[in-house]
């Protein structure tokens, strides 16, 4: 009376997402010849699968088999973790020299005069844009006016 059951499909992928209760996002690649080009292409699909103990995190390799609807998009189980991810060391942080708006809007206008010392600190960038607009001749304005 019982007929055995047909084969399952069963992938193995990572995890991109776990931000749902229960719920993960498994990324799936896949290696495909391009039927005009005959270039080996990689292609990647994502499958919702069911995680009962909300165990796995981003980054784990997984394995899923295909099971019956869950939900609308579930239609697949994670059957177990084959590897954790990878979980970065802590860095130390620098601690940041902050620096007046004066003394970057300086640096940009004049890296030659920051290089040199700090000479021209008790003048503004603005007086010194002036003074440029002075120097400049007259004469090297827009040709054909």
């Amino acid at each position: 009376m019982s007929q055995p059951r047909g084969k399952r499909k069963v992938f193995i992928g990572r995890v991109v997402s776990d931000k749902m209760d229960k719920t993960v996002v498994v990324a799936v690649d896949r290696l495909v010849r391009h039927p005009l080009y005959k270039k080996v292409v990689r292609r990647t699909t994502k499958f919702y699968a069911h995680d009962e103990q909300n165990e796995c995190r981003v980054g784990d390799i997984v394995e899923i088999m295909e099971t019956r609807p869950l939900s609308k998009l579930k239609r697949w189980r994670v059957v177990r973790i084959v590897q954790r991810a990878k979980v970065p060391l802590p860095v130390a942080r620098e601690e940041v020299v902050e620096e007046t708006e004066e003394q970057v809007l300086e640096e940009a206008l004049h890296p030659e005069d920051v290089a040199e010392g700090e000479k021209e600190s008790d003048k503004s960038p603005l007086a010194s844009l002036e003074g440029e607009a002075a120097e400049t001749p007259e004469g090297d304005g827009e040709k054909g006016r």
